[in-house]
């Protein structure tokens, strides 16, 4: 299948894509397996977008037992080339507090026995074994970040340009002397979900961006360093992060 202008991947909070019409559902079953969920294809405006729920569309799969390669693999087959990752972290620095929404530049990868590369098993043998040594110097592709910078600017959507996501393992959320380490490192947001997903995407061939919606302060980032972070509001910040989100997808596609 081809005509697939851009797949959008949901992370926690986002489990489908507002206004989109004509709705097809695809249930795959890639080389790598099972995705988390049916892939949704439909309209936004005169493009055709696929959306897939990383956690699947109940929120069942944790980010460490994620299958993104058949995420990535199933959003590929149906003819996607370039892919939107929306994921929902906490922020360490001061321009990436709750409810922002961010396009990050860089990432450091903090995960820890998940399948992070195509270059495993029975299929990678099968295909002749070529080891790949990607380029990741920059892990969010160049130009589909400038279309995603552009189209908020057009669309009128708040978006901080650049900052580097710190991806762990999860489920459970960091300590704060953890969060100090990332700060340290020169991370200005956490997630769970980041890796392998773009270095996975850089293997298949994809082009790959994240959105970024702060859904916290990070264990102690915040101005007060003794906050409780509820489900709720996690919730309460990414709906409101995410309210233009359509908005600048629809923007991306008309770039």
């Amino acid at each position: 299948m081809s005509g697939i202008d851009l797949a959008v991947i949901g992370g926690t909070g986002v489990y489908s894509l507002a206004r989109l019409e004509d709705v097809e559902t695809h249930v795959a079953d890639t080389r790598f397996g099972a995705p988390s969920g049916p892939v949704r294809v439909g309209r936004l405006g005169r493009h055709r977008v696929a959306f897939l729920a990383r956690h699947g569309e109940g929120h069942s799969v944790p980010p460490h037992l994620v299958n993104y390669r058949a995420n990535l693999a199933a959003l590929q087959d149906l003819g996607a080339e370039r892919v939107l990752a929306v994921n929902t972290v906490g922020g360490i620095t001061g321009h990436f507090g709750p409810r922002v929404l961010a396009c990050p530049d860089q990432l450091i990868d903090y995960t820890w026995g998940r399948v992070s590369t195509i270059c495993e098993g029975g299929h990678w043998a099968a295909s002749g074994g070529e080891v790949l040594h990607v380029d990741f110097g920059q892990p969010y592709s160049p130009g589909l970040r400038r279309s995603v910078v552009a189209a908020a600017l057009r669309a009128g959507v708040d978006l901080v340009d650049g900052g580097c996501y710190g991806a762990t393992q999860g489920p459970r959320l960091e300590t704060r002397a953890e969060i100090a380490r990332l700060h340290r490192d020169g991370c200005d947001i956490v997630g769970m979900t980041g890796m392998p997903e773009a270095g996975l995407a850089r293997e298949l061939g994809l082009d790959y961006a994240c959105l970024a919606v702060v859904a916290n302060w990070a264990a102690g980032a915040g101005p007060d360093p003794d906050e409780v972070i509820t489900l709720q509001d996690v919730l309460d910040n990414v709906a409101a992060a995410s309210a233009g989100l359509a908005d600048l997808i629809g923007a991306v596609l008309e770039g």
